[in-house]
């Protein structure tokens, strides 16, 4: 069975299946996450977020010409190649129609809170199509505003706003977007517009170039396939290593005062490991929320080893919580610490270097 072979989608190259483990080797993707970018840039300029609008939906498209539903559309899920071309990744909560199938009706709720499509809310059999659809509508509404569109602290509070449609589109949006959005968003899956709906629409037709999808030299056949959808891939962590001429516990003090100066709160795990979390109380879907770890390695009495990793989508905190720890470990120190590779530290007298894993 041929699947999934077009330019927006990450390829699946092999699976290869063992008694405990399913292996999948797959499209490397170099420029990141869609997720990382806002965190940076907020809100895209229009072209840029035409352009990313315009290969999702194409790349949603081909999905669904092929009988597979994505079901946890979202930017975390979206990766950015060299070039800033979409590739959409992450097919583990994914739904396949098997062939000969021609119903679309599902009945699993999944997805990630803000973006699911407010049928899944009512626990009943919904369109993997249309619910897919809802969600490029929110994806779309975020590379536009720099927000989401329902967003609360309150979990609650967000689902009643998914089921009503209840959202306010920001001042310098254009009428042709408003009215695209506002067709996406539509709570009433029966009356939300189509995928070819979309591809028609004026705002969306500007400098469309469609991305064809091309054949496959290589076969992947169903049962390899789904089971490469039934295995939920472990989250990435993007981690960062820097190196301490301390103390472990002058350290810790360190981590705790560079927690402060980006204000995160410290939850100690053990004596060398702790946790740090946004200080006011953020619900998990939001964009704003962040859990960011480190840990303390001693390598001699007064040389460690702090390893930081974060796994959630804020980035900004993250590379601000590293920057303030590196130039506390600096002070009242002639000496810092380079690391070259994970298993030595190599001690430099001039800079610390961080570098990621």
């Amino acid at each position: 069975m041929k699947l999934l072979h077009h330019p927006n989608v990450v390829r699946i190259h092999e699976v290869i299946g063992s008694k405990t483990k399913i292996y999948i080797v797959m499209e490397y993707i170099s420029g990141g996450q869609l997720s990382d970018k806002l965190s940076y840039a907020k809100k895209l300029s229009e072209p840029e977020a035409r352009k990313i609008f315009q290969q999702l939906i194409d790349a949603v498209d081909h999905c669904h010409s092929r009988g597979v539903y994505h079901r946890d559309l979202k930017p975390e899920n979206l990766l950015l190649d060299g070039k800033g071309n979409l590739k959409v990744s992450d097919f583990g909560l994914s739904a396949l129609r098997k062939p000969g199938d021609m119903l679309t009706t599902l009945t699993t709720a999944c997805g990630s809170p803000c973006y699911v499509a407010p049928e899944l809310l009512a626990n009943k059999g919904y369109d993997g199509a249309a619910a897919d659809i809802w969600s490029c509508g929110v994806i779309l509404f975020e590379l536009l505003a720099g927000y989401l569109p329902f967003d609360d602290r309150n979990l609650v509070v967000v689902y009643k706003k998914i089921s009503a449609a209840q959202y306010t589109c920001p001042p310098w949006f254009t009428e042709c977007q408003r009215k695209l959005i506002v067709r996406i968003l539509n709570p009433d899956p029966k009356k939300r517009i189509t995928i070819p709906e979309i591809i028609e629409d004026a705002w969306f037709q500007t400098d469309y170039v469609p991305s064809c999808s091309y054949e496959d030299d290589e076969k992947i056949y169903l049962d390899d396939v789904s089971a490469a959808f039934d295995t939920v891939e472990d989250e990435k962590k993007q981690r960062k290593k820097i190196g301490s001429k301390h103390t472990v516990n002058e350290t810790i003090k360190k981590i705790e005062a560079a927690a402060m100066d980006v204000s995160l709160s410290v939850e100690k795990v053990n004596n060398f490991k702790m946790k740090m979390h946004p200080k006011q109380k953020i619900n998990r879907c939001c964009r704003s929320y962040y859990d960011i770890s480190a840990e303390v390695i001693e390598v001699a009495p007064t040389n460690c080893v702090v390893e930081i990793s974060k796994s959630a989508a804020e980035l900004t905190v993250y590379k601000e919580f590293c920057k303030s720890l590196s130039s506390l470990l600096i002070e009242k120190s002639d000496v810092t610490s380079q690391i070259q590779e994970p298993e030595s530290v190599n001690i430099d007298s001039n800079s610390i270097v961080i570098n990621e894993w």
